[in-house]
């Protein structure tokens, strides 16, 4: 059976944007920097991002990840780092995944 420390080690977005920097690909990582009301994931969550669109992790629990993937292309072309805010009111919450109307703000940053 596997080490449950090795899984970990192989899911953790932070080991994949090394392994990824460490290949030669350009690499962005976006980590939730502040949460307001209920958002679904805490702070200190990250998505890495490569320049062909390639992702590993999660920021929102999938609700944003599509525009922070957008974004963090953006960052990595003009390699100027962005915070996204992503919010929305308590009825069209459930719609797009933010339960309760909760709100997050998302640093995208290029990797060496």
């Amino acid at each position: 059976m596997d080490n449950p420390a090795q899984i970990d080690e192989i899911r953790d977005p932070l080991q994949i944007a090394e392994n990824w920097v460490g290949e030669g690909r350009d690499v962005a990582l976006a980590t939730v920097v502040e949460t307001w009301g209920s958002a679904p994931r805490p702070v200190g969550s990250h998505l890495v991002i490569d320049a062909e669109g390639n992702f590993h992790g999660s920021v929102s629990g999938g609700c944003v990840e599509g525009a922070v993937v957008t974004e963090a292309m953006d960052v990595l072309e003009s390699r100027k780092p962005r915070m996204l805010e992503f919010g929305v009111a308590d009825e069209t919450a459930w719609r797009v995944g933010l339960s309760c109307g909760g709100r997050i703000k998302v640093y995208v940053e290029r990797l060496a």
